[in-house]
């Protein structure tokens, strides 16, 4: 079962790569906000737990969040594989996490990090922010303080996920047939 790990800042195109790849291997797309969104509307446990810890515009919490993907694991043991995108965000997560597929006899199979210059991203975020019309895509300001914010939450993964051999930096520019041909180099090579 592949197992992977979708990394990238703001606008780096984490989501459209995801889906390109669910499509091409056959894998689950796992959007951690989705899974969470779609917990709440269930009204399950956990989604009224992420429901009560998010108001006010607040992050669920690792708990929360790892309780939410130790469900999905369970649930998709038989499938080809998973792209985690949005997950794991923060050094304990991704400890959690690793024991976690441990447990169902899995792990992580890649850590595939998007990287473009942070003045490609404003851009792209500024654009996307006008087809959106997302408050948070419209400011320069705040895009630049959630790339500031993802840059320090993120180092630690990057250097965890290397000491296993699993991190795969990718150049994030140039189109999105050229990034997803890069992606699939490095997934076509990954031991199944």
């Amino acid at each position: 079962m592949l197992n992977i790990v979708i990394f990238g800042p703001p606008g780096a195109g984490k989501g459209t790569q995801a889906i390109k790849l669910s499509e091409k291997y056959n894998l689950i797309h796992l959007s951690t906000g989705e899974v969470i969104r779609a917990e709440i509307k269930k009204g399950s446990d956990l989604g009224m737990e992420a429901a009560e810890q998010m108001q006010g515009g607040k992050l669920a919490s690792d708990e929360l969040v790892l309780g939410i993907i130790q469900k999905f694991v369970g649930e998709h043991k038989d499938t080809p594989g998973v792209i985690y995108d949005g997950f794991p965000r923060t050094l304990p997560q991704a400890e959690a996490f690793e024991k976690m597929l441990e447990d169902h006899g899995e792990s992580v199979s890649a850590m595939l990090a998007l990287d473009v210059p942070d003045e490609e991203l404003i851009k792209r975020i500024l654009e996307r922010g006008k087809i959106s019309g997302r408050e948070d895509d419209q400011s320069e300001q705040v895009i630049r303080n959630r790339i500031e914010v993802y840059n320090r939450q993120t180092a630690p993964l990057i250097a965890y996920y290397d000491q296993r051999g699993k991190y795969f930096p990718i150049p994030g520019d140039g189109g999105i047939e050229l990034v997803f041909d890069r992606i699939c180099a490095i997934v076509d090579g990954i031991p199944g």
